[in-house]
C-alpha cells in the first residue's frame, strides 16, 4: 500500500466519520417523524463554533462542547416543537422546506452573533503527526474518528438497550401501533431532533480543529450527510455510517488522484447514481416517495 494512498484513506476516514455522524442524525429524525431534516448541518455549525469561540473566551474544552451541545438541542427542540408539529399534517415537500428555511434561519443567526469570519479551535493533544507507513496522522484525525466510533456505539446501544430507543423504534416501524401501546410519539420526535442536534454538535466540535469553524460549514457537511444517509439507505443508521465513510473516502482519493476541485462534486455524483440505479441505497428497504 503506498504512503499516498493511506494518506489519502486516513483523510477520507476522518471526513467520513463526521458525514457518517451528519447522516445518522438524518436517519435518526427521518425513523422518528419521515421528516428530511436539512438544518442537521446548521447543528454541526452550531457545535463548532460554540466550542471555538467558548474556549477562546476561557472556557474549558469539555464545557464549551456541552454548552454547544445544548444550543443545538435547544435549537433542535423548538425546530420540531414550532415548525414541525405545526405542520405535521403538511406534505413532504413542505416539510422539506420547512428544514431548509430553519437552515437559513440558523445560518443568519450564527453570523449575528458569531459574524462571518472564521474561527479557530486548538487540536485536542497537539498537532505533532503520527508517522504510520509513510503518512502523516493527525492527533485530531484519531479524536474524530474515535469520538464517532463511541458516539455511534452508544446510539447503538440506546436504540437496542434502553426503553426510550424502543419507543423510537417502534415509531419509526409502525406509528399508530406505538401510540397505541402508549407512546408518546409527540415526546419521541422532540427527543430525536435533539439527539440528532447532539450529534451534530459534538462532531462539529471535533473537526473544527482541521477545518476551522464558520457560520457557513454546516451547508456542506449537511449536504454530504445526507448523501450519505442516501447512499445507505434513508433511515438506516447502520447503512448512514458506511455510507459516510464511503462519501468520505471517495472525495478523498478523488482530491487525490485527480483534483481537489472536483472534491465537492463527488458526493453529487454519488447522490445522483444512488437514486437512478439503487433509490433504496445499500441498506434500505423502504419504498420510495417521489418529491
Amino acid at each position: 500500500m503506498g504512503a499516498d494512498f493511506l494518506q489519502f484513506l486516513v483523510s477520507g476516514i476522518t471526513v467520513g466519520a463526521i458525514y457518517a455522524l451528519a447522516g445518522l442524525g438524518f436517519a435518526i429524525i427521518y425513523n422518528a417523524s419521515t421528516v428530511i431534516n436539512f438544518a442537521q448541518g446548521e447543528f454541526i455549525m452550531i457545535g463548532g463554533m460554540s466550542a471555538a469561540t467558548l474556549t477562546a473566551a476561557g472556557l474549558p474544552l469539555p464545557l464549551a462542547i456541552l454548552v454547544g451541545c445544548a444550543a443545538a438541542m435547544l435549537g433542535g427542540v423548538l425546530l420540531a416543537k414550532f415548525a414541525i408539529e405545526k405542520a405535521r399534517n403538511a406534505s413532504v415537500v413542505t416539510l422539506i422546506i420547512i428544514t431548509i428555511g430553519a437552515s437559513i434561519f440558523l445560518r443568519g443567526l450564527a453570523e449575528v452573533v458569531w459574524g462571518k469570519e472564521f474561527h479557530q479551535l486548538d487540536s485536542f493533544s497537539g498537532d505533532a503527526p503520527i508517522l504510520l507507513l509513510g503518512a502523516a496522522i493527525l492527533p485530531q484525525s484519531l479524536w474524530v474518528v474515535g469520538v464517532a466510533l463511541v458516539l455511534i456505539l452508544v446510539i447503538g446501544f440506546f436504540f437496542t438497550r434502553t426503553l426510550a430507543g424502543k419507543a423510537m423504534l417502534a415509531t419509526s416501524y409502525n406509528r399508530l401501533a406505538a401510540q397505541l401501546v402508549g407512546v408518546n410519539v409527540r415526546k419521541v420526535v422532540l427527543a430525536a431532533f435533539a439527539l440528532s442536534a447532539a450529534l451534530g454538535a459534538v462532531g462539529g466540535a471535533v473537526v473544527t480543529p482541521i477545518t476551522f469553524s464558520s457560520s457557513e460549514m454546516g451547508i456542506m457537511l449537511g449536504l454530504k450527510g445526507f448523501t450519505a444517509a442516501v447512499l445507505g439507505g434513508l433511515g438506516n443508521g447502520l447503512g448512514a455510517v458506511v455510507g459516510g465513510l464511503i462519501v468520505g473516502i471517495a472525495e478523498a482519493l478523488s482530491a487525490g488522484y485527480l483534483s481537489s476541485a472536483y472534491k465537492d462534486a463527488v458526493a453529487f455524483v454519488i447522490i445522483l447514481l444512488v437514486l437512478v440505479f439503487m433509490p433504496n441505497g445499500l441498506f434500505g428497504k423502504r419504498g420510495t416517495e417521489r418529491v
